[in-house]
């Protein structure tokens, strides 16, 4: 794995890609970043006509996603399709459609594995955050059939202010059920830009509890992990900020591409252009490219610079896909104690825009951080 990585980097492969296949979905997730209504998806045909285009351009690695992919009622002609091409399939579902035959029809086409959506352990929290009742017990029925018929299949458990303090009772689920478990604290924007889902973010003390669970470690999910070559990964994470754009990118229903399903720079639309054109010459791929970890604001001296998780997706929502990404300063804050400067350079103007009575949202810092950072300006 390490040599493909390496292998596609230097040749500009892009070697993984996302596709989702529909937005619309039969759960109303509270944190969900997307809208779930048929702005005009990809035919069948357009998605096998992309497949062969993905395959000529060396994808090898598959994700096939949502909304909620058994809402396509051709799914597994294009899943069949995806396999004949030789790509490593890999679903995302809630599983709450998965029956007998599904099951033993996704065994039979040899899927790599498959990710299912799981918030809690107790069916009234895990349904209150789908918004459908009983959408637990059917999840737990899909994810036993997928098991029982020999399919690798993992949990995914997003953290929110509903579910924070249930992620052990879940991995313990997981365990017993004989899957895997992907813990994932971060709450991402919507793409249209709209940032007021954020309040649903854990609470400083209880993401600082994630990071310090010995039981997670390895467990964390991440959207963009930073590319292994052809340098050697230190030397990678010192100069490529992570692998969007670099060897993977997310594709929409409707054909746009971004360099990530959580960096939605708009860089082409397969509808319009052969994706292998978009590839090699998108002027926003080509923007994403020439970022480095040595370009990033207040970030390339940064006493996290090894350690950060810093997404440039979460950055570009914030309004500078060069700048920091707050929400990773923060993740950093909880797994270190240590405040980045664009953390307390926020703590500051927040402490000077408060009341003097100190109402206000409290921040994840101490006074004694935001002191120390204003004697330091002084």
């Amino acid at each position: 794995m390490r040599e493909m990585g390496a292998k596609a980097l230097k040749l500009g492969i892009p070697l993984g890609v996302q596709l989702d296949l529909t937005y619309r979905c039969n759960e109303r997730c509270v944190h969900c970043y997307l809208d779930h209504d048929d702005h005009g998806e990809m035919t069948t045909a357009e998605i096998r006509d992309l497949l062969d285009q993905l395959a000529a351009a060396g994808v090898f690695f598959l994700i096939l996603s949502g909304g909620e992919i058994f809402l396509r009622k051709d799914l597994f002609e294009i899943v069949e399709y995806a396999r004949k091409l030789m790509f490593s399939v890999k679903l995302k579902t809630n599983a709450v459609m998965i029956r007998k035959a599904k099951a033993k029809r996704i065994a039979a086409l040899g899927v790599e594995s498959v990710q299912i959506s799981v918030y809690s352990h107790r069916a009234e929290v895990h349904d209150a955050i789908t918004k459908l009742p009983g959408s637990f017990r059917r999840t737990i029925e899909g994810a036993r059939l997928l098991k029982s018929n020999g399919v690798r299949v993992s949990f995914a458990n997003v953290l929110m202010k509903h579910n924070a303090g249930d992620y052990p009772e879940v991995q313990a689920l997981a365990a017993e059920l004989g899957v895997g478990y992907n813990v994932d604290a971060t709450i991402t924007p919507m793409m249209d830009g709209d940032r007021s889902i954020l309040d649903l973010n854990i609470a400083p003390a209880a993401l600082e509890q994630v990071f310090h669970n010995s039981t997670l470690v390895g467990n964390a999910e991440e959207f963009c992990a930073p590319p292994s070559g052809p340098l050697a990964q230190a030397d990678a994470l010192d100069t490529l900020p992570c692998s969007a754009g670099h060897t993977a990118c997310y594709v929409s229903p409707y054909g746009d591409v971004y360099p990530c399903v959580q960096f939605p720079l708009p860089s082409g639309n397969v509808r319009k252009t052969r994706f292998l054109d978009i590839w090699q010459h998108s002027p926003q791929l080509k923007e994403v490219r020439a970022i480095t970890m040595a370009d990033l604001q207040g970030c390339s001296s940064c006493t996290h610079g090894s350690s950060c998780s810093r997404c440039p997706g979460l950055a570009y929502m914030e309004g500078n896909m060069r700048g920091p990404s707050t929400q990773d300063c923060e993740k950093s804050f909880a797994r270190t104690g240590v405040p980045s400067a664009n953390l307390l350079r926020k703590q500051a103007a927040t402490a000077r825009q408060e009341p003097a009575s100190g109402a206000g949202t409290p921040s994840p810092l101490s006074a004694k951080h935001t002191v120390i950072w204003m004697a330091a300006q002084s």
